[in-house]
C-alpha cells in the first residue's frame, strides 16, 4: 500500500507534463484557419479619421444643397485575426469556436495560396473604390441625376477572343445596335447571345469603330458562360463632386450604406427617422444590392454600436437565419430602392414587423 503512492504521484506529474507539453505545442503549431470577428462600425453621416489621423466628414458633397441628418446609418466591417506568416494557434481556435460573434475559417478562403497579405489588401483598396463609384452612381442615379456611364476596356485577355480586337481604353457603347449603358448589362447580353457573333461599336481615340467578335465558351462544374475575354471598369461623369474618406477599409462590402448616406444629404428631413440603422450590402450602379461576406460578424458588430436595425442583403439570408442577436430587427433587401422603402417605414414610425425579414430556403 505504501509503494502505490509514489507510483500515483508519479504518473500524475507524468500527466501534466504530457498536458503542458501538449498545450505549447498547440499554442505554436501552425493551423489551417483564421477568425473573423466583428470589426469597427462606422456612421456614413458622421465622421472618420482621414490620412494625418484628424476627423473629416465620412461623405462630403460639393455642387449641391445638402441638408441635416440624424441618426445614424452605419457600414459594418470585418476583421481578420491571422494570415499566411502568422496563423491563429489551436487555443485561439477553440475560444473562438465557442463565441457566436466569431467564425473559424479556412486559410484559403482568405489568403488564396500565392497571394501575399500586400497584394489582397491592395486588391481590397481597388475593390472599395470601385463600391465608392457605384455607390455615387446609384445614389445620384435613385436622386434622377444623369451619371454619364461609360463602359471601358481594361484589357484583352491573351489568347482570348478580344485579343488583337478591343484594346485598353476602347469605350463600348453599343452591342448589336443597342446603347451599352453599364458593364452588368453588356455581360449579360453577352450570355443571352450565346456563342454567336456579337457586334461592338467602340470609341477608339475619338473615332467610332465596329468591331466582330465571336464568345468563348468556359464551364466551370455544372455552369456554363459565354466570354470575350476582356475586364472592364465604368467611368463616370458625375454632375456633383462626392468624396468619401475612409481609410484603411477594403472591399466592396460598404456599397449600399455609402449610396443610403449620399441620399440622406442629398434630401430633406432624416431618411432613417433618426433611428440607429446598420447594414451592409455591394451596390451596383443600377441600385442591385449583393452579397458580402462575414455577415454574422457584422450582425453583432451593429448590434454592440447600438443598432435598433440592419438591413441585409436577401442573397446572405441563409446565413442571417438564427444567428441574429438579441435586439436587433434584420431586415432583408435586395436593392436600393427597397432599403429606401424599408428606411421609410422606420423614419414614419410604421410597422416594423412587417418589413420583409430573412427566411431559411
Amino acid at each position: 500500500m505504501e509503494r502505490t503512492r509514489p507510483v500515483k504521484l508519479g504518473l500524475g506529474v507524468w500527466a501534466l507534463i504530457v498536458a503542458l507539453v501538449a498545450l505549447v505545442v498547440l499554442t505554436f503549431l501552425p493551423t489551417p484557419y483564421v477568425i473573423q470577428r466583428p470589426g469597427p462600425v462606422y456612421d456614413t453621416l458622421g465622421t472618420a479619421a482621414g490620412a494625418d489621423g484628424e476627423k473629416v466628414p465620412l461623405i462630403s458633397i460639393e455642387g449641391a444643397e445638402t441638408f441635416d441628418t440624424g441618426g445614424t446609418l452605419d457600414l459594418t466591417t470585418v476583421q481578420v485575426v491571422g494570415n499566411r506568416e502568422r496563423t491563429p494557434s489551436w487555443f485561439e481556435l477553440a475560444l473562438a469556436w465557442t463565441d457566436s460573434s466569431r467564425a473559424v475559417v479556412p486559410l484559403d478562403s482568405v489568403f488564396p495560396e500565392g497571394v501575399t497579405t500586400e497584394q489582397r489588401d491592395e486588391r481590397n483598396a481597388t475593390l472599395m473604390v470601385d463600391s465608392q463609384h457605384e455607390a455615387t452612381a446609384a445614389a445620384l442615379g435613385e436622386l434622377g441625376y444623369d451619371t454619364g456611364a461609360e463602359v471601358v476596356v481594361v484589357e484583352a485577355v491573351e489568347d482570348s477572343p478580344a485579343e488583337g480586337i478591343l484594346e485598353p481604353d476602347d469605350v463600348i457603347t453599343a452591342i448589336d445596335g443597342d446603347p451599352v449603358v453599364s458593364a452588368k448589362q453588356l455581360r449579360s447580353r453577352i450570355q443571352d447571345i450565346g456563342g454567336a457573333e456579337i457586334d461592338l461599336t467602340v470609341l477608339r481615340d475619338g473615332e467610332e469603330q465596329d468591331v466582330t467578335i465571336t464568345p468563348q465558351e468556359y464551364t466551370e462544374g455544372d455552369t456554363t458562360t459565354w466570354l470575350i475575354g476582356i475586364t472592364l471598369r465604368t467611368d463616370y461623369d458625375f454632375p456633383i463632386d462626392v468624396t468619401i474618406q475612409l481609410d484603411n477599409v477594403g472591399g466592396p462590402s460598404a456599397g449600399m450604406m455609402f449610396a443610403l448616406g449620399i441620399i440622406d444629404q442629398l434630401t430633406p428631413g432624416e431618411l432613417n427617422g433618426g433611428e440607429n440603422v446598420a447594414g451592409t450590402g455591394t451596390i451596383e450602379a443600377d441600385g442591385t444590392v449583393g452579397p458580402i461576406g462575414g455577415i454574422r460578424q457584422k450582425l453583432y458588430g451593429a448590434r454592440d454600436a447600438g443598432a435598433e436595425f440592419f438591413l441585409a442583403p436577401a442573397s446572405n439570408c441563409d446565413e442571417v437565419v438564427g444567428h441574429v442577436p438579441d435586439g436587433l430587427q434584420v431586415v432583408r433587401t435586395a436593392t436600393l430602392e427597397e432599403s429606401l422603402d424599408a428606411l421609410e417605414v422606420i423614419a414614419d414610425g410604421g410597422d416594423v414587423s412587417a418589413l420583409p425579414a430573412c427566411t431559411a430556403s
